[in-house]
C-alpha cells in the first residue's frame, strides 16, 4: 500500500482516489464541455476504469500521481489533478519529465478551484526529490488551462499534433 499525501487548501481536499470515486470520475470524462478540449469525445466507462487504475499505479511506481479534488464543504468530487508519466512519444524533452494535468467537472469550473488545486499539487511536488521540472500539454484555444499553466510558470516548448488536435507542449523548471 502506498501512502498518498492528503493536501488541504482553503476550500479543497486533494486525496488519493478510492473505488467509490469511480462513478463521479467516469462521469466527468463523459461531460461534453470537459471533453471539448480533451479528445473531443466522451471517454467510454471501460477506458475510464483503465485510467483510474493507472492513476493508482502511478503512485506506486513513480512516487507521484494524481489526486481526487474534493470540496471541503460537502465532500463533492470535483475532478482530478497531479502528475503522471505520459510516455506520449513526443520527444525526450517532454516524455522524460513528469506531466501535470488537471480536469474539473463542468459545475466546478470558473470558481477558482482549478488554480487552487493545481497550485497545492505543485507545492507538494516541488518539495519532492523528483520535483522541480514538469511538463504539461494543453489544446490550443483552452484559455482557462493556459491561464493556470502560465500562473504556475509553464512556458511554451512547441506546438504539435496529438491525437488529431493541435496542442502546446509546455515546461516548468523550478530552481533547486
Amino acid at each position: 500500500m502506498v501512502d498518498i499525501p492528503v493536501l488541504e487548501t482553503a476550500r479543497l481536499i486533494l486525496r488519493g482516489m478510492v473505488k467509490s470515486d469511480f462513478p463521479a470520475f467516469a462521469a466527468v470524462w463523459q461531460e461534453p464541455e470537459v471533453m471539448r478540449f480533451i479528445g473531443r469525445q466522451a471517454r467510454p466507462v471501460a477506458e475510464s476504469w483503465g485510467v483510474f487504475l493507472k492513476i493508482a499505479g502511478s503512485w506506486a511506481i513513480d512516487g507521484f500521481g494524481q489526486w481526487a479534488i474534493t470540496r471541503k464543504s460537502d465532500g463533492a468530487f470535483l475532478g482530478q489533478c497531479g502528475f503522471f508519466t505520459g510516455m506520449r512519444g513526443l520527444g525526450p524533452d517532454f516524455d522524460e519529465a513528469p506531466e501535470c494535468g488537471w480536469v474539473l467537472t463542468t459545475t466546478a469550473q470558473g470558481q477558482g478551484y482549478g488554480p487552487e488545486a493545481v497550485m497545492a499539487a505543485h507545492g507538494w511536488f516541488d518539495a519532492q526529490a523528483c520535483g522541480g521540472h514538469s511538463v504539461a500539454m494543453i489544446e490550443l484555444g483552452h484559455v482557462a488551462s493556459f491561464r493556470v499553466a502560465e500562473r504556475l510558470g509553464y512556458l511554451p516548448l512547441r506546438e504539435v499534433e496529438d491525437l488529431g488536435d493541435r496542442v502546446m507542449l509546455m515546461a516548468r523548471r523550478v530552481g533547486r
